[in-house]
């Protein structure tokens, strides 16, 4: 990865376009602690894409200095790792929300990463579809009265961090917008991390969720322990599934080194080239219709 030659500051990182999420809305911190990350690993702006997905969160790349693309619905996956496919030497980071991740994007996120597609993902969850005004999300928890459940929701909530651990992410953190420090501190980790990172970030929606508030998540938040091992799954999982138990952890929970997509299809070409048999213009017109 290339990096800036002059050291940046977060404000250098910040877009003329000004922030246009409600008052209090917690993705601003993950904003301003994303910037100051950026800043600390001396990120390329020339060669950095942030892709989104629609949602308050999705409006991410109009607020940085990078290039960004605005997507369709869900579609961030899909697109970010077109991509990295297409550029690998851009530095790609994706951005949504828990109803753009899990919801209609959810069928894509078991094959970017069981692929450890390089990529970051962070996901701003505040637990409802705030850009639509107030409708359940994948992360709402059962019995939760929203516009779209008026005698509440039937469905149990999506786990994002077992979900992500169980299709084999290679990084996976949990973070709270309201500990702007740990914020910062793991998305480096996860910007640095070669292969598919994975950051969940608490991040309350004061206008249309008035149930997982700043003061509901106040007692619950709790930093998983210096001593755990991130490099146990069996670990990892329990902690993800700490929720069950009125607790939300924060802070690295896996983390390991695998070959990327990249890696192993770099050694498919080897070994495609190292064939005697291997001729592209024969392979191609072996596939014309």
């Amino acid at each position: 990865m290339t990096t800036a030659t002059e050291p940046l500051k977060a404000k250098d990182f910040k877009s003329t376009v000004p922030p246009t999420w409600c008052p209090g809305c917690g993705d601003y911190g993950v904003l301003n602690a994303t910037l100051k990350a950026f800043a600390d690993i001396k990120l390329d702006i020339n060669n950095t894409v942030l892709v989104s997905g629609i949602g308050c969160s999705s409006r991410f790349p109009y607020f940085v200095k990078t290039y960004g693309m605005h997507t369709a619905h869900g579609r961030v996956l899909p697109v970010a790792a077109g991509v990295k496919l297409a550029r690998p030497d851009l530095r790609v980071v994706a951005f949504g929300g828990d109803g753009d991740g899990f919801s209609i994007g959810g069928g894509h996120v078991p094959h970017v990463v069981r692929k450890n597609t390089d990529l970051t993902y962070i996901l701003m969850d505040n637990s409802i579809y705030g850009l639509t005004k107030g409708q359940a999300s994948p992360t709402s928890q059962t019995g939760m009265v929203t516009v779209t459940t008026p005698y509440g929701l039937p469905d149990n909530p999506v786990n994002p961090l077992a979900y992500c651990l169980t299709y084999g992410a290679t990084f996976v953190a949990q973070a709270y917008s309201s500990k702007p420090k740990i914020v910062e501190d793991l998305v480096k980790q996860a910007l640095n991390h070669k292969g598919f990172a994975f950051v969940n970030i608490i991040s309350p929606c004061p206008t249309f969720n008035k149930i997982n508030t700043f003061d509901f998540y106040k007692d619950m938040i709790e930093e998983i322990p210096a001593d755990h091992d991130p490099t146990n799954l069996q670990a990892a999982l329990a902690i993800a599934l700490r929720a069950k138990q009125g607790k939300v952890p924060v802070g690295l929970l896996y983390k390991v080194e695998q070959p990327t997509l990249l890696d192993r299809l770099g050694e498919i070409r080897k070994k495609a080239k190292a064939s005697p048999d291997y001729d592209i213009n024969v392979i191609i017109d072996d596939y014309r219709p």
